[in-house]
């Protein structure tokens, strides 16, 4: 049930949330919602909920919920787990007629970012596509980094160690930025740079992040090359680095 709950928590928080990123990133994809206005609510019995937002050309994900379109409910973490990997329908509560816009560009959006997230050798031979996967993939990353401190057993231990405070995370080459917030023992993940950190990550290109972030190469060789630097209270980096190994298995 724990690692249901933790699976759904990343596929709503971390995997779904993307799609924000996705229609900054991708020009097809900003095209596609230019004239959509809908609001999206998903809710989980006993697991996460939260609602993506299509208005004036932007996508926006929040926990918050609001007034909406259309209502997708799920029966549990486990049959919300199951529609993410194609193998089940939600209920849907309200929004009957806007069917249509599920089936098309929602439909639309989640492929791309399917797309994005699962990455070939030649696709990342193009300079776009590893740029977009790159950074897709770190806001995956640590996203899921967050509901793995809070509701994974093994993750909660590595949680708890890391001191109170926040982490900077940030790719400079494409000015990518997130912050971590732990806070006695519970962690949270927001968009953009903290002027209050006490410790940071900077990984220094695409290409360094790409690989450290799919195993390719060790963190410790990108630090002596100054390629990834680590500054500020170092136990928090260790503990996060340590949730971070965990992540994976739940992205596979």
């Amino acid at each position: 049930m724990t690692q249901e709950l933790t699976k759904a928590n990343i596929n709503l928080y971390a995997v779904l949330r993307n799609l924000e990123d996705l229609c900054e990133l991708d020009k097809d994809m900003k095209t596609l919602i230019k004239d959509i206005s809908m609001r999206i609510k998903f809710v989980v019995k006993n697991g996460p909920k939260g609602y993506l937002s299509f208005e004036d050309g932007t996508c926006t994900f929040s926990k918050i919920l609001d007034k909406c379109n259309i209502i997708l409910y799920f029966k549990s973490p486990h049959h919300f787990n199951q529609m993410i990997d194609g193998k089940a329908n939600p209920i849907p509560l309200k929004g009957l007629t806007k069917i249509s816009f599920l089936k098309n560009e929602f439909i639309t959006l989640t492929d791309k970012l399917s797309y994005y997230l699962k990455p070939t050798p030649s696709l990342l031979e193009n300079e776009t596509y590893l740029k977009n996967n790159t950074i897709l993939t770190a806001y995956t990353a640590f996203f899921a980094l967050a509901q793995v401190g809070n509701t994974d057993p093994i993750g909660k231990l590595s949680a708890k160690r890391i001191p109170d405070g926040i982490i900077n995370v940030s790719i400079t080459e494409s000015n990518t930025g997130i912050h971590l917030i732990a806070k006695n023992g519970h962690l949270k993940a927001k968009k953009g740079l903290s002027s209050n950190n006490r410790a940071s990550m900077t990984f220094s290109d695409i290409i360094t992040t790409n690989k450290i972030l799919t195993g390719q190469i060790d963190t410790y060789s990108c630090i002596a090359t100054q390629k990834l630097q680590m500054k500020g209270y170092i136990p928090m980096l260790d503990n996060m680095n340590k949730l971070l190994g965990l992540v994976s298995s739940y992205l596979q």
